[in-house]
């Protein structure tokens, strides 16, 4: 009777670990495209800022140079 019971038991834990395993499998998949799709979109808000960046800097040259040419006709009138 102890022979029936082990094998069932063992058989069992063997099917619990395979569920585990397939579990942690299909989370270890999920991350890794996570992890893709963050560091794409990463990439994509990096560019972004620099972008947006330079254009902060041209208008900041244009309103610096409004302002200069404001300031020449205040003191010219």
């Amino acid at each position: 009777m102890t022979k029936d019971i082990e094998p069932s038991i063992f058989d069992q834990e063997v099917t619990r670990l395979e569920q585990q395993l397939e579990a942690l499998l299909t989370t270890i998949d999920r991350l890794v495209k996570e992890n893709r799709s963050l560091r794409a979109q990463q990439d994509s808000l990096a560019t972004e800022r620099a972008s947006l960046l330079e254009k902060h800097d041209l208008v900041r040259d244009r309103v610096e140079g409004i302002v200069t040419r404001l300031k020449s006709l205040e003191t010219g009138a």
